[in-house]
């Protein structure tokens, strides 16, 4: 099993294909910004000339997204972000930008403890499901990038385990509520 607190390494070849060092295979941007969605810490070097090449990919992943319509950055940050490098701002922007997201990760961690914490419906059926939506839907939105850009091929593989989970829920669901029932009478 690889060691998830290392970065996952990525060598980029001269012919500028991404090579994943713990599988074995070629890889593309948005394999890489999977990764990084999972939480997963990456580093990409140039094979050839060791050069550090993370910086540059991972602007390159955050260009393509917003390209797509996939808009995270307002105008307006964009702007400042721009004249920050004409200023002498620029030494403070990287750290402002640093802090921010690590409150704002913060913020997402202690909010979903108290939901599990304050919630005394925790025991019931299907809340943990409910729960596991939950984070997934704040992972998506806290991470600016979302990962709804699916393949067809990932979607009926999902699927096939959506059934039987779908099943489960609505069994859950079902019990729930005779529960509730008989709390009412």
């Amino acid at each position: 099993m690889a060691d998830t607190k290392k970065p996952l390494l990525i060598k980029r070849y001269a012919s500028r294909r991404l090579y994943n060092t713990e599988t074995s295979d070629y890889v593309t941007l948005e394999d890489i910004a999977e990764f990084i969605r999972d939480g997963r810490e990456v580093q990409i070097i140039d094979l050839k000339s060791g050069d550090d090449l993370t910086r540059q990919y991972l602007l390159q992943i955050i260009a393509e997204h917003e390209s797509r319509g996939e808009n995270v950055l307002p105008i307006n940050v964009l702007n400042d972000l721009v004249r920050s490098y004409a200023s002498h701002a620029t030494s403070m922007v990287p750290e402002f930008l640093q802090n921010s997201f690590e409150m704002l990760r913060e913020s997402q961690s202690k909010m979903m403890e108290n939901m599990t914490k304050a919630n005394p419906l925790t025991g019931m059926p299907g809340l943990e499901a409910m729960r596991a939506q939950q984070e997934a839907f704040m992972k998506a939105m806290a991470g600016g990038l979302s990962s709804m850009g699916t393949t067809a091929q990932e979607t009926s593989e999902d699927e096939d385990g959506d059934d039987d989970n779908l099943d489960e829920i609505k069994k859950q669901l079902s019990d729930l509520q005779d529960k509730l029932s008989k709390l009412g009478k």
